[in-house]
């Protein structure tokens, strides 16, 4: 069987998780997220943001918790924009387009969002016959696995207030960009410079989940009310609680998401030393190295991964995702057979 660098969900869940679920299986609890693990693991991340004020719900997926934030934030005539790579934009399969809400998509090399790359859509001449942007959307880490700073981020977010815009993070790998070696933001900072962000259960050793942290009480208001018209609001939250009450418990999933962004550094100084340049500069644990197309070919023999895109008849992008569970061994195995090749 090949081993996969396809995606960092291929496996289940940290060991933790599942004793946990184990232990507390028969015990009784509250529905719909009022269980005592859901409301443990709220606690925990009103400590790490430094807000006691905080709006904390578990949502099952990502795509859900987009869906959820964006309908619940935009009127009818209102938009939100991206990144051309954003996963809104790409991804979802019109998700946001089906709640009747245009993604208008700003050209960007790196993934990254700016005041320059929104400007354009604040400025339409017709008024009330367009769209109105409200929203900006990004990532962190990005779908090319680049990271904001702390300055990048205040910045974005001062923009935004000036402009009335509401800033939402997606971050269903948001402890991958913690922990990346560039990195300069905390989740305090992450807390303090969004109107509302998610943390990435899904792709961060939990078996499913993402933990929607928002900080605009306007928009926390009536979420609930949104959560369970989309069906988003889960009766036994108590799964979920469990997983981030265990996963955030002595700074686990940060443990987990840096030891995924050490793996793929390891790949990616192996691409490097060979000569492979890369598409963009990523720290993360998502590394896009531009290869020749023979090689991709031998190397998908043995292991799975995703063409990014086509450079030329020649040479293509590929994708090497690194997980939170991707053994040493099986990496120094790769580089072995990366570098025989």
């Amino acid at each position: 069987m090949k081993y996969s660098f396809a995606n960092d969900y291929s496996e289940g869940c940290h060991p933790s998780i599942l004793k946990s679920l184990t232990e507390h299986n028969f015990i009784q609890q509250a529905g719909y997220g009022d269980d005592e693990h859901t409301q443990h693991a709220v606690q925990i991340i009103r400590q790490l943001t430094q807000n006691p004020d905080v709006g904390v719900h578990m949502i099952s997926g990502g795509t859900l918790a987009n869906l959820v934030v964006l309908s619940s934030i935009l009127r009818p005539f209102e938009s939100v924009v991206a990144a051309c790579t954003g996963h809104i934009y790409v991804n979802e399969a019109g998700a946001i387009e089906a709640t009747g809400h245009k993604v208008e998509a700003a050209n960007t090399q790196n993934g990254k969002l700016s005041p320059k790359d929104i400007k354009p859509f604040l400025n339409k001449l017709r008024g009330h016959h367009v769209v109105r942007t409200r929203v900006v959307y990004i990532s962190n880490s990005t779908e090319l696995g680049t990271v904001y700073t702390k300055n990048e981020l205040t910045e974005l977010y001062s923009f935004c207030k000036e402009n009335d815009l509401i800033l939402f993070m997606d971050g269903a790998r948001l402890p991958m960009a913690l922990t990346a070696p560039s990195n300069d933001l905390t989740l305090a900072d992450v807390a303090a410079s969004t109107d509302v962000f998610y943390i990435g259960g899904t792709k961060c050793g939990a078996l499913l989940g993402e933990a929607v942290v928002i900080s605009n009480p306007d928009i926390d208001k009536d979420f609930k009310y949104h959560l369970k018209q989309r069906g988003a609001l889960t009766a036994k939250g108590r799964t979920m609680g469990v997983q981030f009450e265990q996963l955030l418990q002595n700074n686990l999933i940060f443990d987990l998401a840096a030891h995924a962004n050490k793996m793929a550094a390891k790949i990616s100084e192996a691409f490097t030393s060979l000569g492979y340049s890369m598409l963009t500069g990523s720290d993360t644990n998502q590394i896009f190295p531009i290869l020749p197309n023979k090689l991709i070919r031998v190397l998908q023999e043995q292991y799975a991964f995703l063409i990014w895109s086509i450079v030329d008849e020649d040479y293509s992008v590929a994708r090497f995702i690194t997980s939170w569970a991707t053994p040493e061994d099986v990496v120094d195995r790769f580089i072995e057979d990366l570098s025989g090749l």
